[in-house]
């Protein structure tokens, strides 16, 4: 071969090589940390570092975290119960800030949950907001630091067995809002501090249905706050219910009566539960999805019912009043 027809070839050749389709990194089992259609799944258990020497008799926090049908969180944090008292415990919900961080408001403190791979951070948005995460721990404890998620539930022979614990006050008045399983039932227990007369604790049977959040507002502007408890049952309908209670001239506490939806000819047609509740300008407002005549449960087709309760007094107990409709 002359040198023309060699030079010709080893052209050839490169031309031939530059037009060869790239390799992409991902397929030799290379994770893409750039590819914006890489969907990071955080919903599990993380631990801190400490829970691998549980068994000598260190203490831990375990955080479970559930991903929500409208991009938000909801965040179980427990600790080590079965040496002493728990030393951290609390129950959020965070919403979507961007792709893997989410936030939450506690206390009026913004704190941050991150995930990165199988490790949640949770710190404050500012050295302020970090100081709310010593609020939820005893004995000097705080909640912020870094966390490795596992493969398994925590363990059941040390955790903290209660389903939701929250702690709300509002004009020198507490109260203490747990529930956890008690034999084969799972209880609620309402508990208020700062009561001059009676401080007494009232519990409710809520088995089939969990706590999904606890508020606290003077809905009626008497000067005394009222406790809101959100329930939601168990199984497809996810239907909701309120148990609440309402401060007697800072005496005492009666509880409220919460008109069920089914019951009203108005407000039943197309109702097949997935309640929500919050509380909007001392207003008690509901809403969930209507269902037309063909939906199946899980596809609602029809608008958004809400519905905004006024409390009043009543007898023998004060009662919620439906005071507006709206459909969207």
């Amino acid at each position: 071969m002359n040198r023309t027809k060699l030079l010709a070839a080893l052209v050839a050749t490169a031309v031939a090589s530059c037009n060869l389709p790239k390799k992409d990194k991902a397929q030799d089992g290379e994770t893409l940390a750039s590819n914006p259609n890489t969907t990071i799944s955080i919903a599990g258990t993380y631990v801190s570092s400490d829970y691998q020497k549980r068994h000598e008799g260190y203490d831990w926090i375990g955080i479970i975290i559930h991903e929500n049908a409208d991009k938000s969180i909801t965040i179980k944090i427990r600790s080590r119960a079965d040496l002493k008292k728990p030393t951290c415990t609390l129950d959020a919900t965070a919403v979507s800030i961007t792709e893997g961080q989410y936030k939450a408001v506690l206390e009026g403190k913004t704190v941050l949950f991150s995930f990165n791979n199988k490790n949640l951070t949770i710190d404050g948005e500012t050295d302020s907001d970090s100081s709310i995460l010593s609020f939820y721990c005893s004995g000097g404890g705080s909640l912020k630091g870094n966390y490795q998620k596992i493969d398994s539930n925590l363990d059941s022979s040390q955790v903290d067995s209660r389903t939701f614990q929250k702690v709300l006050s509002l004009q020198n008045i507490s109260f203490s809002v747990e529930s956890q399983p008690i034999s084969d039932k799972q209880q609620l227990t309402i508990t208020p501090l700062g009561l001059s007369i009676d401080n007494r604790h009232f519990t409710h049977d809520i088995t089939g249905q969990s706590v999904v959040n606890a508020e606290i507002e003077d809905l009626n502007k008497d000067g005394f706050p009222e406790i809101l408890v959100y329930l939601q049952s168990h199984g497809s309908g996810s239907y909701g219910n309120v148990i609440a209670y309402s401060v007697n001239n800072g005496k005492s506490m009666s509880q409220i009566n919460f008109p069920q939806v089914a019951d009203n000819k108005k407000l039943k047609d197309g109702y097949q539960g997935h309640d929500e509740f919050t509380l909007v300008e001392h207003k008690l407002v509901q809403r969930f999805p209507i269902y037309l005549k063909n939906d199946v449960n899980a596809n609602p087709t029809g608008k958004t019912r809400q519905i905004a309760y006024e409390l009043k007094d009543g007898e023998p107990s004060p009662k919620f009043i439906v005071k507006d409709i709206t459909e969207f």
